[in-house]
Order: structure tokens, then sequence, then C-alpha cells
């Protein structure tokens, strides 16, 4: 790919990386190592920055990411924080990581969440979402995979409030293991649910041994801006973590991993809220090898631009490697462009729509070593196509 005004390709082979970034006042190297003048004057965005290090801040490994953008422009990385081993059951916290100036640096690693200090209590699965209207972050969580907490932040993350057990109302009693996202959750902008909370979870039930095969997808949702929540649509079975996002017309549209054995993702469609799901269809270009994956509304557009999805997972049916981004501009039904952002292993993601045309990243690398941030411009996606 050949520079232009808005996107420089660094290409590091000892990562085994391909990464995009703005240009820069300087000139920067191309993928040959020659160097090439830039046209761009805005300072550089971040490229790549390791946000949390396995076996840093009192933590073996930090696993499941979750990234937000606050109403006042606060980045909040959040993820859990695996205190003895990288095992998903064990003595696990909910950590995080703010910047305040547009992910040019980060703060300090600080503590959401823990319970019963060495204890094995299992604190996960973060799935925050930005109420647009009151500025409120609601972050549900999980205990042990059982247990449902809620706590909120009114002031950017900086403080939250003590969790609050919301379980008898967004679980129910024939389901056993329970995970809220992870990722992000959605405000719907349109339409008679307008301003509605809805953050996608999945389950198992206990009538079914097989964990593959007990498991489906769902949304919870809150009407009165986090008070109370409920349980919206079930999907069918062989579902799992999902992604949600707001069409056009104010349906949705979940994005799942599936566990039909066909190395893709399913998806499925609501057109009231989330109250309801269609029967569960195979997104056969989104190739995946059983993972997580992040999904985002990007621009909705108006004023003569195009509507874009942003999708984003390991794309290769054999493992968790070749990190990819993708874009729709028909609402999800096709993905017809992408970019590999990172070659090598890489595993759960979460994405965030920057302004400037910008979008951020934020994913688990190299075998669960790091998780690392990453920001790029549309136009790397989207080199000579017009809006």
């Amino acid at each position: 790919m050949k520079p232009n005004s808005r996107c420089t390709t660094v290409v590091l082979v000892t990562m085994a990386l391909l990464a995009f970034a703005s240009g820069t006042s300087r000139a920067q190297p191309g993928a040959d190592g020659k160097q090439r003048p830039a046209t761009e004057t805005r300072a550089p965005a971040p490229l790549l920055v390791d946000l949390f290090v396995s076996g840093e801040g009192g933590y073996h490994t930090y696993r499941i990411p979750a990234l937000v953008v606050t109403k006042t422009g606060v980045l909040l990385a959040i993820c859990e924080g695996r205190k003895t081993s990288r095992a998903d059951h064990g003595d696990v916290d909910i950590v995080a990581r703010r910047s305040t100036d547009g992910g040019a640096s980060w703060g300090p690693l600080y503590l959401i969440h823990e319970e019963g200090g060495d204890a094995k209590t299992t604190i996960g699965n973060p799935c925050p979402v930005v109420d647009q209207q009151t500025g409120v972050i609601w972050l549900p969580l999980t205990r042990n995979n059982d247990d449902v907490l809620l706590t909120s932040s009114a002031d950017d993350g900086a403080t939250w409030t003590a969790p609050r057990v919301i379980t008898s109302s967004v679980k129910r009693d024939d389901w056993t293991w329970y995970a809220t996202g992870p990722g992000n959750g959605i405000q719907l902008t349109r339409g008679p649910h307008r301003g509605r909370l809805v953050i996608p979870c999945d389950h198992r039930i206990a009538s079914i041994a097989d964990r593959r095969k007990s498991s489906r997808s769902h949304v919870i949702y809150s009407d009165d801006h986090g008070t109370t929540w409920q349980i919206g649509g079930v999907t069918d079975f062989l579902m799992n973590e999902c992604a949600v996002a707001e069409l056009a017309d104010g349906s949705l549209l979940l994005n799942m991993r599936s566990n039909r054995g066909v190395h893709c993702r399913g998806i499925a469609t609501s057109t009231d809220g989330g109250l309801t799901w269609s029967d569960c269809t195979n997104a056969e270009s989104l190739v995946e090898p059983v993972c997580q994956a992040s999904m985002i509304r990007y621009t909705w557009g108006t004023a003569g631009d195009r509507s874009r999805l942003l999708f984003c997972n390991p794309a290769s049916a054999s493992g968790r490697q070749h990190l990819t981004v993708r874009v729709s501009y028909d609402e999800g039904r096709t993905w017809p462009r992408s970019r590999l952002l990172y070659g090598g292993s890489a595993a759960y993601s979460s994405l965030a729509a920057l302004p400037a045309r910008r979008a951020a990243l934020l994913f688990e690398r190299d075998d669960y070593t790091s998780i690392t941030y990453l920001e790029f411009d549309q136009s790397c996606l989207e080199e000579n196509v017009s809006p």
C-alpha cells in the first residue's frame, strides 16, 4: 500500500505486524525502508501501545479487553487482571487505564473492582456502555460467571460506585454459566426505543450438559438510564459471545461467536429493540477460529457520507491470528473492504470510534502476553474509495 496524506503504513517485521496510523510532520520510512516526505501536519497518533503486559502491575496475565470513549472524549481501556495464572477462573479483578488526551498518553493501572482479596473469585467479562444523555458509564460484570454485577461512573471512569447485584433481573432460573459481553454495549439512537441501553451477553442452560450445545446469545437492556435492567431476546443454541450494533432503520444486528463448527460468525437481527431475535444464520464471509469479535457503528451515512459498520476478529479458520478489521456499507450484509492489523497471534478485541475519522482498537496479542492499543484512520480502510 502506498502512503498518502492520511495513512502511513508501518511494517514491523520482528513483531509480524501490519498496522496503520496517521501521517506525521516528519519524514517517515515506508515499507521498503526508504524515507518518504510526510504531507500531514497533525501530530501522529500512537501506533502501537502495550497498555497491559503480563507480569506487570501485580498480575500474571491480562485478558478480555473493553475499550470505550466517554461523552467528554476520555478513553477507558478496561480488562481482567488475572493474578496467579492466565486461566479463565481464579483470582481475577477488573482493572483499567485512562487517557484524557485522545490516546496520546495513558494514566497508571487502577482497580475498578475485586472481591475476596486472594480468594479465587472471578470478576470478569467487562462490557461498558456510555449513556450519551447523562454521561454515566455503566459497567456490567460477572462474578464466577454466575452472578451479574453492575457498577457505574459519573466522572469519566475516575471513580466507580460499589457494584450492585442484578442477577435476579437478568438471569433465568435454568441458566447456569453467564457472561456479559465482553466488549461494549450500545445506546439506541432512533425509533421507539431511543435511549435504550443494550448489553450483549451469552449463557448456558442446565438441561444441556455439553457446554457448546448449551450456549446461546442474549441481550439485557435498560429503559431508565441504567436504574433497572431486564432480559431481552434469546437466540438459537450454539451461539456464544456476541456484539451488537444499531442499524440505520432502527433494527439491531447481533454478531456472534459460533459453535456450529463452520468456522464463521453467526448473525441475527431484531426489529423490536432486542426483545426478540431472528433465526441465526452463518456469515460465511466472516471467517473465525471460534473467538470473540468486535463490531461497532462507525458512521451513520448522513450529510452525504456513507453508512459504515466496523468489524474486527482473528480472521483465520486455523487459529487465533491475522487480526483483521472490515467495513460494511450496507448494514452488515456484506463486508467488501478489509485490512490486516496484526499478522501474528491475536485474540479478543474491542473497537471504538474516535473523532476526525479515526478508530481505535484494544486487542490481545502474542499468546495473551499483552493487551495493546492501536489507532488507524478511515483512509487506511478506504484508499481510493469515494464517500
